[in-house]
């Protein structure tokens, strides 16, 4: 093999992986959200999750990338274990589809792929148009890779000491191991399997070994997840665990199979083309492992947390759905990003309640725990903010962009909400320490604008997280900022009059007016919320009419 023919076919391996990889990142940008959607949805049961992993790795066609995500919706709460084993169990079988496409021979159509998409991608400004172009483009890529790798091996034929090897190897360890070095080195079964291919082309890929070395292949795969679960937290290290398990196991029944019995003929006998033969022997193996492992899913998740117990949580300034190891996909990231806001929405709220109940009690008792929270609510404001950074770097549709853009602009809101919670447990221990009292008429008022701002945040809330509030219900929510607006004003007439009649002090009225402006202030940054997913809806629709 001369060294024209060794850049060949590196040249062809880089098109190869590349066109995967571009393919699949088309794909998933263009069905992310639904995916995501899908897998928050129909993973209630083991089964359902089953029959999506096989759904989802059958587009992005990486088994390791499903897992990936999985380990990411297992830290944002978004399923359990249980759910999460159907869903990688599945993904090994949907990652036979780049074989299966393979072996139908579509390669002639390369070229015209290429082209189509390159034009789509590089000069259609809709961005549905660039996505189906990527998918396009990169499928004509891998499949051009394909037949660029198959040429340059066409040369190995003419050597008599390497067909004499490969046409007789039948050593399983070795073709174990060269399997999970292959897998290790290119990433992804799929790739793997089609490099095996490639060899089958020019007939120098006998199916007997091949079934060693798609052994091998599967337990290589594992090296991914692995990898991304390292510094992971425990339910993603055991996701990751459980890949590694099916892939064992698959291997563990499949070398003797292969060893002692006919096994290979059957595919021999079935058809005569060997690249049709290694597609079929990569799908049995998936097979046939989901459908042993599939009924033992309870013990796979019991033997994971005995391989990985639990850690007790020894600090509230970590976080608990965010994993920053497992940064590698956007959409993934956001819903982790959710349920770590959620929680600080949970504690910002809270102590808004104990902050103006304690006014309205004159009760200092749960300061240092407020003050503790507000630590909290400072740490989860700044390293969220330091993780939708980094998560900024990745490749994002618009809709992604804007969403990361409102949890910014969230997280500020929430971290002046909770500093106006604080402002109140100031007023409150000022009042005490000079025996300040406010009068029940204007504890009434307070009162009164307290249950207005809460109810003003509480629906802001939920139409953040709905993605959407129609300008009929912001003019609603206006119209509550207006009256709290309102009523701060009758507030601060009315304490004038008190004032007058000797019902309060001036230094009870300093306080009075400082409390009435912190939850105008509260008010205020609610509707800002509620305000940007207006924003955000307007902007989408404007974005669809191009």
């Amino acid at each position: 093999m001369g060294f024209s023919n060794i850049l060949m076919l590196l040249g062809g391996l880089g098109f190869f992986l590349f066109g995967m990889n571009f393919m699949g990142s088309g794909l998933e940008n263009a069905a992310g959200s639904k995916m995501n959607e899908l897998l928050n949805k129909l993973t209630k049961s083991t089964f359902r999750g089953f029959l999506l992993g096989i759904l989802v790795t059958a587009i992005i066609q990486s088994s390791s990338a499903t897992t990936v995500m999985v380990m990411g919706f297992l830290n944002a709460g978004m399923m359990n274990l249980t759910q999460a084993t159907g869903v990688i169990i599945g993904a090994n079988i949907g990652t036979t589809v780049t074989s299966v496409l393979i072996a139908l021979d579509v390669s002639g159509i390369a070229p015209a792929c290429i082209f189509i998409g390159a034009i789509l991608y590089l000069f259609f400004k809709k961005q549905n148009w660039k996505y189906a172009g990527q998918v396009i483009l990169g499928f004509g890529l891998l499949f051009q890779g394909l037949n660029t790798m198959s040429s340059a091996m066409s040369c190995l034929k003419d050597s008599p000491a390497f067909t004499e090897f490969i046409l007789n190897v039948k050593n399983p360890v070795l073709g174990v191991l060269v399997g999970v070095l292959l897998c290790a080195l290119m990433q992804s079964s799929s790739a793997s399997v089609g490099i095996l291919q490639a060899f089958a082309m020019q007939d120098l890929m006998p199916i007997h070994f091949a079934s060693y070395l798609i052994c091998g292949i599967n337990i290589g795969s594992a090296v991914p997840p692995f990898l991304s679960a390292i510094n992971a937290k425990p339910n993603a290290k055991r996701a990751a665990f459980i890949y590694f398990i099916y892939n064992v196991v698959g291997a563990v029944i499949f070398i003797p199979v292969t060893l002692l019995t006919p096994y290979t003929q059957i595919f021999e006998f079935l058809t005569d083309d060997p690249v049709v033969q290694v597609s079929m022997c990569h799908i049995v193996f998936k097979l046939v492992t989901a459908l042993v492992l599939l009924p033992f899913t309870k013990q796979i998740v019991a033997l994971s947390y005995k391989a990985i117990p639990e850690k007790e949580v020894v600090s509230q300034f970590t976080f608990r759905y965010i994993d920053v190891n497992l940064l590698s996909n956007p959409h993934v990231a956001m819903d982790q990003v959710s349920m770590e806001v959620r929680r600080m929405i949970d504690l910002v709220r809270e102590n808004y309640v104990e902050a103006t109940e304690g006014m309205l009690t004159e009760s200092t008792e749960k300061s240092a725990e407020l003050a503790e929270k507000e630590q909290e609510i400072n740490f989860l404001n700044k390293k969220i903010t330091e993780f939708l950074i980094r998560a900024g770097q990745l490749e994002k549709s618009y809709d992604m962009q804007k969403r990361t853009m409102n949890y910014f602009r969230l997280l500020i809101e929430l971290e002046r909400i909770g500093d106006h919670a604080m402002e109140l447990v100031q007023k409150t221990q000022s009042a005490i320490e000079q025996n300040l009292v406010y009068s029940d008429k204007a504890k009434a008022e307070i009162d009164g604008i307290y249950n207005l701002t809460l109810e003003l945040f509480d629906r802001s809330i939920v139409y953040f997280y709905s993605n959407g509030v129609s300008r009929e219900e912001l003019n609603l929510l206006h119209d509550m900022k207006d009256d709290v607006e309102t009523r701060v004003v009758q507030s601060q007439e009315n304490h004038i009059v008190r004032l007058r009649s000797g019902e309060c002090s001036i230094e009870t009225g300093i306080l009075f007016d400082e409390t009435l402006h912190a939850m105008e202030r509260v008010a205020e940054r609610a509707y800002n919320i509620a305000h940007m997913a207006l924003v955000h809806t307007t902007e989408q629709w404007q974005l669809e009419k191009l």
